[in-house]
């Protein structure tokens, strides 16, 4: 996986646990135009509940996939697959213990090395399907 700010925030956020690094990441005008969980708030704050959210219920998640990476510029790319099992509250929904698989893709824009703006796509429907939540 290549050393983009997006790889690392998969890896080292998402997947290791590290939400101080959010701060240390992401801008403090940061625009999410993606609020990918119900419930998620504008902002920083809401990359932080995204990645919060999404280890309180998945506390095992790792990086499956993360290509392909894109870097250009000030713009940066990626298509991830994340893997996990849900021993968790994920938004009112109790742990399953279900093992899931769900993609998203991001692009962000870095402005004085770090995520200033975020366009993205999660599935989040195919998640809620995996955990009963919603019906396939």
């Amino acid at each position: 996986m290549s050393s983009t700010l997006i790889n690392r925030f998969y890896s080292e956020v998402l997947a290791g646990g590290n939400l101080a690094l959010v701060d240390e990441m992401v801008t403090d005008d940061f625009i999410d135009h993606e609020l990918a969980l119900p419930g998620q708030p504008p902002g920083k704050e809401g990359a932080r509940f995204f990645a919060s959210t999404i280890r309180t219920a998945f506390p095992d998640i790792s990086v499956k996939e993360a290509e392909p990476t894109l870097s250009d510029g000030n713009l940066e790319a990626a298509h991830v697959v994340m893997t996990g099992t849900h021993t968790g509250d994920l938004l009112g929904f109790a742990a399953t213990g279900k093992t899931v698989e769900f993609g998203g893709t991001d692009i962000v824009r870095v402005q004085d090395g770090k995520i200033a703006e975020h366009w993205g796509s999660t599935d989040t429907m195919s998640l809620m399907q995996q955990i009963g939540a919603l019906p396939e």
